[in-house]
């Protein structure tokens, strides 16, 4: 599949999450989205990037930013998750990985020394339009929120 072009409308895009709600792109007009995709719930890179977001949450409520978290965990691992961090964002459920591929996420990695297909840390936002406006790949989490919240700044 291919992966979405900065600069063109994102196909909509209908998920699971967690608030016992779906998300749909396309009902999030008129707000900027912040979709990051990461590894697994309960994990300490996983759970420091949430955090991060969750400490930044009222900054991008205040530019009008949904923020919404991605991995292939059920929704029972992601409420468990939520509900123990304190995250106030949604998390979407992916387990047929049709998002994943829709971002072009799945990656090969390294896992002690064998491949294995996992997603790769990545950060997609839009804008109110539906449009990709940047994408971060290969994420390192230090620093990386601070990076997404100013592109959601400069876009005003």
């Amino acid at each position: 599949m291919s992966r979405p072009v900065i600069g063109k409308k994102v196909k909509n895009f209908k998920a699971a999450a967690t608030s016992d709600t779906t998300v749909e792109l396309s009902k999030l007009k008129d707000k900027k989205v912040v979709l990051y995709f990461y590894p697994k719930d309960s994990t300490p890179g996983c759970t420091t990037e949430g955090l991060d977001f969750q400490a930044n949450s009222l900054k991008f409520k205040r530019r009008n930013t949904v923020v919404l978290g991605v991995s292939r965990d059920s929704l029972k691992s992601h409420e468990n998750f939520r509900a123990k961090q304190g995250f106030k964002f949604n998390l979407l459920s992916d387990p047929d990985e049709a998002l994943c591929n829709q971002f072009d996420v799945i990656q090969e990695k390294n896992m002690y020394g064998r491949k294995v297909l996992g997603i790769e840390r990545s950060t997609f936002l839009i804008d109110e339009k539906g449009i990709l406006k940047k994408e971060w790949r290969k994420v390192k989490v230090k620093g990386h929120v601070d990076e997404v919240l100013e592109a959601v700044k400069e876009l005003g």
